[in-house]
């Protein structure tokens, strides 16, 4: 397949053994039925493929000799959401810009990880709920259909972005919430009015461009968390591409993605938060999960009442 994309293919069709012939089979082995030449693969074998080639897998179909066809069709490099050139650094994920297409509460690895993270956490009634990069809102959003008991939370949020934060104003219409539009930059002038929180998140913002990463969550840790308070940071390892989200960041002349930075960026954070007494898990697989807990928190298996 590989060598047919290099020779400028842009779809590949394939005719291959319905993996539904083999249940309970790992890849490779035969299918004991019929001809015991047909080796079974799954139908996530497939799926991987196609995400690694950067090719969209269409539906399966039935073929006329018993198989299953595959159709597989390359992705326009070109589609991505990034903003036309000369477009204001601070509306990049802006409510009109193609990132808002993007919705992290589709992708069940998301959903299932931050699941599990808001499960070892635990909260008090009405916990305070400080959000970092908050854009629109939509991780709160999520966090109230996981956890509904936090209606009754607070909520602070602070974005660049004017044309999200009046998004989210909106969105989250109550006196108890307070949205700031504020670079984060300048988080330690807004110490006054910030105090401490419950529950810190950060989706996404830490490597943000003019960002000092590790300045800001020793910040975050020293002036704006409870002592027995919790953080989730999420550190991105994935692209979007013509509509498809794609396992690792893109990496610019490389064919596929570079692991590195992120592993070592998730490993400081780790070992910070460990200094600062808390119990670690890192977690994830489109965004890797730093959940930081307290150490006197009660954790077995996967869940803290």
């Amino acid at each position: 397949m590989r060598a047919r994309l290099v020779e400028g293919a842009t779809a590949i069709e394939l005719s291959v053994p319905d993996p539904d012939r083999g249940p309970g089979l790992y890849a490779g082995e035969r299918i004991s039925d019929g001809d015991p030449t047909i080796v079974h693969r799954p139908f996530r074998v497939w799926v991987d493929l196609a995400e690694r080639l950067r090719l969209r897998l269409g539906t399966p179909r039935p073929d006329p000799t018993g198989l299953v066809r595959l159709s597989l069709t390359r992705l326009d490099s070109n589609a991505r959401w990034e903003p036309p050139p000369g477009t204001d650094p601070t509306e990049k994920y802006g409510t009109g810009s193609g990132y808002q297409r993007i919705c992290k509460a589709e992708d069940p690895s998301f959903v299932l990880d931050l699941a599990d993270a808001l499960e070892r956490i635990p909260l008090p009634p009405a916990p305070r709920i400080l959000d970092l990069g908050v854009n629109t809102g939509d991780e709160l959003a999520l966090l109230l259909a996981l956890r509904p008991a936090l209606a009754d939370a607070t909520f602070v949020g602070i974005d660049h972005c004017a044309t999200a934060i009046a998004a989210i104003r909106e969105r989250f219409d109550d006196p108890r919430h307070w949205f700031i539009e504020a670079d984060l930059a300048e988080l330690p002038t807004l110490a006054l009015e910030l105090e401490r929180f419950d529950l810190v998140l950060c989706m996404g913002t830490l490597h943000s461009p003019g960002v000092d990463d590790h300045e800001l969550l020793q910040h975050v840790v020293r002036k704006h968390l409870n002592p027995e308070g919790s953080l989730i940071l999420g550190v991105p390892n994935c692209s979007y591409l013509d509509g498809e989200v794609l396992h690792g960041a893109k990496m610019k002349n490389f064919t596929q993605p570079d692991l590195s930075l992120m592993v070592k960026s998730v490993a400081a954070y780790r070992r910070y938060l460990h200094k600062h007494h808390r119990k670690v898990f890192v977690t994830g697989k489109h965004y890797v999960l730093v959940t930081a807990v307290p150490e006197t928190a009660k954790t077995s298996g996967r869940a803290v009442p």
